[in-house]
């Protein structure tokens, strides 16, 4: 009767029948010996249904997949390494009947376990596959456990493995074939494998370890043998279940399996040549392995949703007297960025690392969460700093070590990176300072990713294609220029796509290179770029005062297009500022194409676009548009990226850093990032540049300031960097407090512009005496603070910063009443008039008369309504530096008005402005060393 049970099942899958027979074909068919109508139909409805249940079952689940994202195709990639093998068909029948795609690599049989194991890394590494089957005739134990795990839905790995012998199968899979054979056996026999004698013959070993593991759990006395045993008969004999893993041969004779024994093969093929019958998982264990690719896939679509930080932060030491930054930053070690990627729930595939600290992050997690609601957003800002800065980046890595280290509120900082000029000046790095830094210090500070340098060679290539376009110009026919901007390759000619698209700028509707006329040939290859208008200019990231004015072309090749130019520094490029701005690499590409690099000689802009060379532009800058993450000292999140010039550009990082921050820290989490100078140049572009051009609203404003600079604006003696502090801001002096008070004042007055709730942030120094304190916080909440607090983050970490932690938590539950200082459709003068009056205090402006025609040319260009972003010294209300606390009733002079169209902004000069810092008497770099011995930096600060 089991015999012909056996065979019933066989029959309820006549679609994979002649597969089964086919995958060992030395064995034959022979006839049941006896059976019922009733055990036939019991049979064919038991296996169908189990089977059909498996496959109903995936079918939801992927179902469901594509009911959140109808663009999900599930993908299983099969490696072979020998010809088709039609054991595969159920497995791919299966697969078309759920909609998988199945993905085949066909390798040569003889394909060493290098060669497969490139292949299966590809795999692993394609966010697409879900599944990796690997087909292969003998796999060595090294290529089985190069599968991912997550994608090994065969369970042939050591870590799935390991899982179900450890009962943690379900985070792991488990061998389908193994599963089969048990769901087979308990289908065959209703009775308990408790005590049951199952036999494992010519099994590899990975089915073997599944199946006994499997067998164990349900109580079955298993063993292993290879054909070759010369105690196989005795086994076969007293097993009660034969498992056959491999083709019987020829010598072992059918007679040693007793009748009434259950066989099943766990390939695809049941009966022997010797009339040995038997039931086949194959078709079984092709629903389960499709099974595990459901199960698969929705695991990767759980990974792809927000999830809760696992954050370990690190332990801090305060030490006093406090150490230099260097020192600090080299006595914690940070974890490993992927450990910190993976806290925060960034997925593998997410991070490009850069060592062991620092990683790019790909601009693709913004597509994953998309439906993540933002955080909050806390812009720090400050009043008008001394030359010594006010610590604007120290109080918010502060703020974020608070929040997250000690609040267990999710927090991310989101600073700039700094250029090599302050580095190597005056002012130092950016990194922050004291116990708010973020870590290694070094690394933040010099060179870090390389996108500085990405920007310097995007920029310099677009300066020299305009004045070798020139000088090609100015030496050639329109044929000859036609012929070499057009040439015949192959006996081939054709536009490239963007020159196609600069035809269509021109009203050439064309693509035939043929076709053009002399007329459409000379507007095409002529740019006719006036040199007197060129306004891009070279840039190197390094103060260099004797580039701010060069002459270029002198040699006797350039034909005597020698021109006046100069260098600005790398920060300052308008591609820096479109790096900070832009919101993805279409965007970037766009902004790139409109940058505006001279006029022709008709009055007409020439962009980037005209040259043909946007697209090697954005090559250029691929990875420099992905944020970088570092970590503070206490193991909170950073990301680094952009660093405008605080002058002639918004002063702030990037939106992309921004947006991908306030999708990780989760609804209630907090982003917090800074502006450049003080909030009346810095907050103000910030408004109403950047956050036009991202869409975000901020929270909060926190408003950086010491007891040193509001003293100053007091009327305190000058402060120079470098030089030792006057005895008026080592001693108690509350009358210059509260005089320079009004500078604190005002800046909390332009916050109020925008209706932000404001947090002063009093950054603390070992010299305020606590009269001074409270002085300072008293006038500060009398003037519409929300609050005013304490900050002691660079002597204690993010201890320090609680205060003002819980400040900026109640201030972003105010209220908030965004608004813009002015609407973009005003004329550039309006614009530059408001933003004078209403923030810096003047009476009017004063346009020069060549600023006054460059106001006529943008808006003849339609440049007119784009914001303003004002180019002024960041030492003074007004324009000149040495007026302090707040300057009223003066006139501000406009000696020039530019434009990065690129960045989206028209940029006045305030006065001279330079755009390339120049060197002190006495620099940074005489204290930074190397040792040769521990390549340890010295001095850096």
């Amino acid at each position: 009767m089991r015999w012909m049970l056996l065979r019933r099942l066989y029959h309820c899958l006549p679609a994979f029948r002649g597969s089964l027979i086919h995958r060992h074909p030395g064995w034959t068919v022979t006839a049941a010996r006896s059976s019922s109508a009733t055990a036939w139909r019991s049979a064919q409805e038991l296996h169908g249904a189990v089977t059909s249940n498996i496959i109903q079952h995936s079918k939801d689940t992927l179902r469901t997949l594509q009911n959140e994202n109808a663009a999900f195709k599930p993908v299983l990639a099969i490696i072979q390494s020998e010809t088709e093998d039609v054991t595969l068909q159920p497995t791919r029948h299966f697969a078309q009947e759920l909609g998988v795609d199945v993905r085949y690599i066909r390798l040569p049989r003889e394909s060493s376990d290098e060669e497969i194991i490139d292949e299966i890394r590809k795999l692993n590494e394609d966010p697409k596959v879900h599944g990796l089957v690997l087909h292969l005739a003998e796999p060595t134990t090294k290529v089985l456990n190069a599968v991912q795990p997550d994608k090994d839905v065969d369970g042939v790995t050591d870590v799935n493995l390991g899982k179900m012998i450890r009962s943690n199968a379900q985070d792991g899979f488990i061998s389908p074939t193994a599963t089969g054979i048990i769901e087979l056996i308990e289908q065959i026999d209703q009775s308990s494998l408790e005590g049951k004698n199952v036999l494992i013959v010519g099994a590899d070993a990975s089915l073997e370890a599944p199946l006994q593991c499997l067998l164990q759990r349900k109580g079955a006395v298993s063993l292993v043998s290879p054909w070759q045993s010369q105690q196989l008969q005795n086994k076969l004999s007293a097993a009660e279940i034969v498992v056959i893993g491999s083709a019987k041969p020829q010598w072992i004779p059918v007679s040693w399996i007793k009748q009434g024994t259950i066989v099943i093969f766990s390939g695809g093929s049941e009966l022997s040549s010797d009339g040995l019958p038997g039931q086949a998982v194959g078709p079984l264990a092709a629903a389960l392995r499709l099974k595990n690719l459901a199960e698969s896939s929705k695991r990767w679509f759980d990974a792809q949703k927000y999830k809760q930080w696992n954050l370990h932060c690190l332990k801090l030491q305060p030490l006093s007297p406090v150490p230099s930054d260097i020192e600090i930053s080299r006595g914690q070690h940070p974890k490993s960025v992927d450990m910190l990627a993976k806290e925060i729930g960034l997925l593998t595939d997410e991070i490009e690392m850069y060592g062991s600290t620092k990683a790019k992050v790909r601009l693709s997690l913004l597509e994953r969460l998309k439906e993540q609601p933002n955080g909050k957003y806390v812009l720090v800002a400050g009043i008008t700093p001394t030359p010594l800065g006010e610590g604007k980046s120290t109080v918010t890595i502060g703020l974020v070590q608070a929040l997250t280290a000690h609040k267990n509120t999710n927090s991310f900082a989101c600073l700039r990176q700094p250029s090599q000029g302050p580095t190597f000046g005056v002012k130092g790095g950016a990194a922050g300072g004291g116990y708010a830094q973020v870590i290694p210090m070094e690394e933040f500070n010099l060179h870090l990713t390389g996108d500085i340098h990405a920007i310097t060679a995007a920029n310099n290539l677009l300066a020299a294609a305009i004045d070798a376009r020139i000088l090609h110009e100015s030496s050639q026919s329109d044929k000859a220029l036609y012929n070499r901007l057009v040439p015949s390759i192959n006996g081939v000619r054709k536009f490239s796509p963007i020159q196609i698209a600069r035809l269509r700028r021109i009203g050439i509707e064309k693509t035939d290179p043929g076709s053009l006329t002399t007329e459409e040939i000379s507007r095409f290859v002529r740019l006719d770029i006036d040199p007197s208008t060129i306004t891009w200019q070279r840039v190197v990231d390094t103060n260099d005062r004797f580039l701010r004015k060069i002459t270029i072309g002198q040699a006797n090749t350039e034909k005597g297009c020698a021109r006046q130019a100069q260098y600005d520094i790398a920060v300052a490029s308008e591609i820096m500022a479109i790096l900070a701005l832009t919101n993805n690499l279409h965007d970037m590409k766009e902004r790139f194409g409109r940058m505006v690099v001279a006029s022709d000689k008709k009055g007409q802009p020439v962009t980037a676009e005209d040259l043909g060379i946007t697209g090697a532009l954005a090559v250029l800058m691929k990875d420099a548009i992905k944020p970088t993450l570092m970590q503070t000292l206490e193991g909170t999140p950073v990301f680094v990226h952009a660093g405008p010039f605080a002058n002639i550009a918004h002063g702030s990082s990037s939106v992309l850093a921004d947006k991908i921050a306030l999708k990780l820290v989760g609804e209630n989490g907090f982003v917090v990032t800074e502006a450049g100078f003080g909030a009346d140049i810095g907050m103000e572009k910030f408004f109403n540049i950047k956050c036009r051009a991202s869409g975000l609203v901020p929270n909060v404003v926190v408003l950086v300031a010491t007891i040193r600079a509001l003293k100053m604006h007091g009327g305190g003696p000058n402060v120079t960097a470098g030089a030792p502090l006057a005895k008026e801001y080592t001693e108690e002096n509350l009358q210059l407090v509260q005089d320079g008070c009004c500078n604190l004042q005002k800046q909390i007055q332009i916050s109020q512009l925008f209706g932000v709730p404001v947090v002063v942030a009093l950054n603390i120094f070992k010299t305020d005496t606590q009269a001074e304190i409270d002085l300072v916080c008293k006038i500060a909440k009398d003037s519409g603070a929300y609050d005013a607090v304490p900050c002691n983050h660079w002597s204690y970490g993010g201890k320090g910063a609680l205060e003002l932690a819980d400040a900026v938590k109640g201030a972003a539950n105010q209220d908030n009443d965004f608004q813009y200082l002015y609407d973009l459709e005003l004329p550039i003068v309006e614009k530059i008039r408001t933003i004078a009056q209403k923030v810096y205090g003047a009476s009017d402006i004063e346009l020069s008369p060549k600023a006054q025609s460059k106001v006529e040319i943008y808006t003849q260009q339609g440049f007119n309504k784009l914001p303003i972003c004002m180019a002024k010294t960041h030492l003074s209300l007004s324009h000149q530096s040495d007026k302090k606390g707040v300057p009223t009733g003066f006139i501000l002079p406009i000696s020039d008005v530019r434009a990065s169209i690129g960045a989206g902004f028209i940029y006045p000069l305030v006065g001279t402005m330079s755009t390339m810092p120049g060197l002190p008497t006495r620099p940074c770099f005489y204290d930074i060393d190397l040792d040769a011995d521990t390549e340890e930096v010295k001095g850096l600060f």
